[in-house]
Formats: C-alpha cells, sequence, structure tokens
C-alpha cells in the first residue's frame, strides 16, 4: 500500500484505474510488462551473483550477448526453453509446486 500524503492506496484498485480490469487488452500487456520485468531482474541478479559477464552466459546457452542484454532490460522475453537454458547456465533450478 502506498501512503503518500497519508492516504492509503488499494494497489489493486490503483492498477484497475491506470491499466484496467483483469482480463482487458491494457491489462494484460501491463500484466507480461510486469512479469517480463520480474523475470529479468532475477535472471541479472543471477548472473552476477554467478560472476558471468553476460558474454559468458551468452556462450553458455548459445545465442549473443546483446540477447542476454535485451533480456535483462525486459525488452525480449525468452521462450520457455532458453529460460530453462540460462536458469541450467546459471546453477539455478526451476521448482513448480502444487498449492496445498
Amino acid at each position: 500500500m502506498n501512503t503518500n500524503n497519508r492516504m492509503i492506496t488499494n494497489i489493486s484498485e490503483q492498477l484497475e484505474k491506470e491499466f484496467g480490469k483483469h482480463g482487458t487488452p491494457e491489462r494484460a500487456r501491463f500484466d507480461e510488462e510486469a512479469y517480463a520485468f520480474y523475470t529479468s531482474q532475477i535472471l541479472l541478479d543471477a548472473r552476477k551473483q554467478a560472476r558471468l559477464t553476460q558474454k559468458e552466459l551468452a556462450i553458455r546457452i548459445g545465442a549473443d550477448k546483446s540477447y542476454v542484454s535485451k533480456i535483462e532490460k525486459g525488452i525480449t522475453v525468452p521462450s520457455v526453453a532458453t529460460f530453462y537454458r540460462i536458469v541450467n547456465a546459471l546453477g539455478m533450478h526451476v521448482e513448480l509446486t502444487m498449492p496445498v
């Protein structure tokens, strides 16, 4: 919640106001961009923690340095296969679990 000017803001309401309700094309576009940015930051942080350059990661996954850069900037969303190659190259793993 945002408490600017001592007013409490409901984030869900604010997102609906700015980007539309869930199910609208505008909201879907916002959600896609948000997920791309979130994923890009996770991969960027993991690459830095692994002490790899973009070029080194690119070589490990069989891609160009510029492609890795675009992923880390959230400009390009990698395919699922490329995402898993990156995860493996960084020594990470993905765990999918069912809700309890």
